[in-house]
C-alpha cells in the first residue's frame, strides 16, 4: 500500500534477489519516461524504495503521482 507523508507517496517493494530488484526497476523506468515522471528511488539488494511527487507542481502529490503508483503496482 502507498503511504502519503510528507508531500510524497512511498512505498517500499521486496524481491527474492537482487536481479528480480533490478528488472523491476528497469520496467517502472520504461514507464516512468514515457509519461515523462520520474521517481525518487533507492535499491539495496533485494528491496526497492519509492518516493513519488511531482516537482513541477512545487513537490507536492498530484494526480499523475498517483497514476504512475498504479502503474508501478501493476508492473509488480
Amino acid at each position: 500500500m502507498w503511504i502519503e507523508q510528507n508531500n510524497t507517496l512511498y512505498k517500499k517493494f521486496e524481491f527474492k534477489n537482487f536481479s528480480e530488484a533490478f528488472a523491476f526497476m528497469t520496467r517502472v523506468a520504461i514507464e516512468a519516461e514515457k509519461m515523462d515522471h520520474h521517481p525518487l528511488w533507492t535499491n539495496v539488494y533485494n528491496q526497492v524504495e519509492i518516493w513519488l511527487n511531482t516537482h513541477s507542481a512545487g513537490d507536492i502529490v498530484t494526480e499523475k503521482d498517483h497514476q504512475l503508483a498504479k502503474q508501478i503496482d501493476k508492473l509488480f
